[in-house]
């Protein structure tokens, strides 16, 4: 399949999972329907974003975009709601569940919703039209070199030890998503992104401890437990800390292609046989 297919293929299949995740969310059947949304949202900016700027592309990130915004509160509350549940406090839990039931409501019908998959819908043939025009005719050497920009970028945050550590959180993000998007035209190595895995879940594990340290400075029932949250946070990010330096020397050793013996060299590749 040619990659311009390919990538097509993957958006349809991308938006068929998020209208599966927001008939869940619309029918309420299970706990993890906006989990899955934006999961599946995620995927659909991660390969978007290298290509913003062609026809078509714009309209469709800045409505994933929007939804993004729109739901990133309410996938707060489901965690920090799994937290008081984990810690016992299941009445400061209920009484967030409660709400929560009604902010689905609000997504579920949104105008940013509706936008998103509307657009969805009407960028393949804007696309097309594109690809005949000759506008993708060097759709991967784009998407490598901004792979390589958002790579280069992060290795510049991580060898500043000011560079704040939210920001990093973010580009980290980006740079994971980003590589699991294209592993095929990434630089990275396997443990590259194992890394960028492992430091991503160090530091978001900080700003979640991070953000439930400043709601219990204003929601009064969660101040039993902001002592414990202050120590996990401190914790955590000493945790990333120590493996911020280990994903800076992974950044910057190359991927290894597979080599072929001098007996050999004549033969195709493996996987490549007819």
């Amino acid at each position: 399949m040619a990659f311009v297919d390919s990538f097509v293929a993957q958006i349809v299949a991308l938006e068929v999972a998020l209208y599966h995740a927001h008939a869940r969310m619309d029918a309420k059947t299970d706990s993890e329907a906006l989990h899955d949304l934006r999961i599946n949202l995620r995927r659909i900016r991660s390969l978007l974003r290298p290509l913003r700027e062609i026809e078509g592309i714009t309209p469709l990130n800045e409505a994933a975009a929007e939804v993004g915004r729109l739901t990133t509160p309410e996938r707060d509350l489901e965690v920090l709601i799994e937290e008081l549940e984990a810690q016992g406090f299941t009445k400061q839990a209920n009484v967030r569940k409660a709400n929560l039931q009604t902010r689905y409501s609000h997504i579920v019908k949104s105008r940013a919703i509706n936008q998103l998959f509307s657009q969805l819908d009407e960028w393949p043939p804007l696309f097309r039209t594109a690809e005949r025009a000759g506008a993708l005719r060097n759709i991967k050497k784009q998407i490598t070199k901004r792979l390589h920009k958002q790579i280069e970028s992060l290795k510049t945050a991580l060898a500043d030890p000011q560079f704040d550590r939210h920001q990093l959180r973010i580009l980290v993000k980006r740079t994971r998503y980003l590589n699991d998007a294209f592993p095929q035209l990434s630089p990275l190595s396997g443990e590259a992104a194992a890394s960028l895995k492992t430091v991503q879940s160090a530091l978001g594990s900080w700003h979640d401890h991070f953000q439930w340290c400043l709601k219990a400075r204003h929601e009064k029932d969660l101040q039993p437990l902001a002592e414990a949250w202050h120590a996990a946070a401190e914790t955590a990010l000493l945790k990333a800390e120590a493996q911020l330096a280990q994903l800076l020397r992974l950044l910057t050793t190359k991927k290894r292609l597979p080599q072929r013996s001098a007996k050999n060299k004549d033969l195709p590749m493996q996987g490549n046989a007819t």
